[in-house]
């Protein structure tokens, strides 16, 4: 079989890759995906350090052309192959087209930021977090009020402020705390974007009319992290346009595809990437539509997956 002539370069983890790996799924293009950690340089493949000599998280090849950033990627697939696989991605008229880049640039100026940066700051918060009440807000007394107590039980217990395992402490709290505000700024600024989306979508079934498109898809990676954690999806829950749109999108079978390709690779999956080759349908693990004839073949060897219909 001959090799793709499209390739990307970098984690499925990534939000940069996730976003460009489902729009090749949606629009059925062969490619070759080659697993890249950009954040352990010596490890850094030498072919990808040629294409991106700092490591992005994302390098992209289709023939002779490179690109590196997700949201021109999505354009360029969804126009090159606009007649294959779905043919609503970038639509089809000028004001449908002119609607979906609209909403594209909204993900990328106003979405992206603030969503991004809450998936940072949970990282470090606590799973215990104050809750959110009915229309998605925390509540940061609770959390205030926890820090004081710690801090009064050290004194009441005589810790000395010079006792390492009460400066080690200091330090993870501080961050905490750093993180903490960081993430209500970034939930306040969110939820007044989602606020406008749940206005947009009791007009349309999607961000950009009726139809599925990439300013849709666009959200999937950043959206998926925090409609997953309970600390951050009453968000979605609570707006009943949001969470209509948002079930629909995050159940589609190409984001279910990228999700698995997500987790971390089993025993067998480990034993075969040290020098066999073999090969597992992806039709079946991406559902009955695209099973027989549109039957999709994994290939794994180390690094290097091929994707083909």
């Amino acid at each position: 079989m001959a090799p793709a002539s499209v390739k990307v370069f970098g984690s499925p983890t990534s939000a940069e890759v996730a976003r460009v790996l489902m729009c090749l799924f949606e629009k059925d293009v062969e490619f070759q995906l080659v697993r890249v950690d950009a954040y352990r340089g010596p490890n850094r493949m030498p072919q990808y350090l040629k294409l991106q000599p700092r490591g992005e998280a994302l390098t992209f090849e289709d023939d002779n052309l490179t690109l590196s950033e997700s949201r021109g990627i999505l354009r360029h697939i969804a126009h090159k192959y606009a007649k294959q696989g779905n043919p609503d991605l970038i639509g089809t008229g000028a004001l449908e087209r002119a609607s979906i880049e609209q909403w594209l640039q909204t993900e990328a100026q106003s979405f992206d930021v603030p969503s991004a940066e809450m998936v940072y700051s949970l990282a470090f918060l606590p799973p215990n977090m104050p809750k959110q009440n009915d229309n998605g807000n925390g509540n940061g007394n609770g959390r205030d009020a926890q820090v004081v107590n710690a801090s009064s039980k050290r004194v009441a217990a005589g810790e000395p402020e010079g006792n390492p395992a009460a400066s080690g402490n200091g330090n993870k709290q501080q961050k905490e705390e750093e993180m903490l505000k960081l993430f209500e700024k970034s939930k306040k600024d969110l939820e007044k974007l989602l606020d406008i989306y749940e206005q947009r979508l009791e007009e349309a079934a999607y961000l950009a009319g009726d139809k599925f498109t990439i300013a849709d898809l666009s959200h999937l990676p950043n959206a998926d992290r925090l409609a997953s954690d309970p600390r951050s999806r009453r968000m979605f829950e609570a707006r009943k346009n949001v969470s209509r749109w948002w079930n629909d999108i995050s159940k589609r079978e190409s984001w279910e595809y990228v999700k698995s390709l997500q987790r971390p690779p089993s025993a067998a999956d480990a034993q075969a990437s040290n020098g066999q080759q073999h090969a597992a349908s992806a039709g079946e693990q991406r559902g009955n539509n695209h099973q027989d004839q549109q039957g999709q073949q994994h290939y794994r060897n180390e690094q290097v997956e091929n994707y083909s219909n």
